[in-house]
């Protein structure tokens, strides 16, 4: 059995979690780079929480400019086994309104600046990305939003846009012609990277407003945008801290693998393996490199 351990990666707003004791900011080194920031480790109600703020501080990092693996890495160094990553995103449906929390449960990646995997040259693993976020997660973040009383909808598709830059209209009408519900910039590779560490996941996307598509709202707002985000914050701290008090202490493994989604992913044989490679994927892939 494996304790649980909750990640969470978000905005200034999200980590003065309501409840959240004994915590620090900590420093952890990953061979894959510099992270986002420290991480904040506490615990609420016991359950041990590691908070990552994924624009760093003072939102000095972009969404292109995020080291991505750095961060997964490294809350795979503090043992997250669970992670809710809470988002900013654009509105593609009429009936999605801001301040509507959505849970996320597919993903397009039209994102093409970053780097999007642990693996590559001296040691090639794929894993699947059908089913990207995990149910289980999924259920207790669902009922924490149902306990708070928030506005959300569970199942929506992701467009992940490289930005910095907000859509045009005519990328705006694309994506929705797509089927697309939100529209963001960070939640690719961060999906797929935590998939390659074999951690569960799962995306709180919080509507701040409509693209560029709604025709009575015209372009996007970045004061009405501030507004929205600083109106959600204190939803979003109340529904991380109602995660944390309610998701079972012990892991229960996932239904669709998310937890062991390199059993069989790793290509390269043991002899063909770069070693530099491998030392650097101790954390994220040790489990199985070790049997070999």
């Amino acid at each position: 059995m494996t304790d649980t351990v909750l990640g969470v990666v978000g905005g200034s707003g999200i980590y003065d979690l309501p409840g959240l004791e004994q915590s620090e900011w900590v420093s952890v080194e990953s061979p894959w780079g510099m992270p986002s920031d420290q991480v904040r480790i506490g615990r609420i109600d016991g359950l041990k929480v590691v908070f990552l703020p994924r624009h760093g501080r003072g939102h000095v990092h972009s969404p292109t400019d995020i080291n991505y693996r750095a961060n997964i890495d490294v809350l795979k160094r503090c043992g997250v086994t669970d992670l809710v990553s809470v988002s900013a995103c654009g509105s593609l449906k009429e009936e999605l309104a801001p301040g509507t929390f959505v849970l996320v449960d597919q993903f397009i990646d039209r994102t093409f600046a970053r780097e999007k995997s642990f693996f590559g040259a001296g040691c090639v693993a794929h894993v699947s990305m059908a089913f990207p976020v995990s149910p289980k997660l999924v259920d207790t973040v669902e009922a924490a939003a149902r306990a708070e009383n928030l506005a959300y909808r569970r199942g929506g598709t992701y467009l992940a846009m490289e930005g910095p830059q907000f859509s045009s209209l005519a990328e705006s009408h694309l994506y929705r012609g797509w089927g697309c519900d939100v529209i963001g910039m960070t939640n690719m590779p961060e999906a797929k990277l935590a998939r390659e560490a074999e951690i569960c996941y799962s995306t709180v996307a919080m509507i701040t407003d409509y693209d560029s598509w709604h025709p009575d709202h015209g372009e996007v707002d970045i004061q009405s945008i501030i507004q929205v985000l600083r109106d959600n914050a204190s939803n979003a701290q109340r529904l991380v801290a109602r995660i944390a008090r309610d998701i079972p202490r012990v892991h229960e493994t996932c239904p669709i693998g998310s937890d062991s989604s390199l059993e069989y992913a790793i290509m390269t044989s043991p002899e063909a393996r770069d070693p530099e490679l491998v030392s650097k994927l101790d954390a994220v892939a040790g489990r199985v490199l070790r049997r070999n």
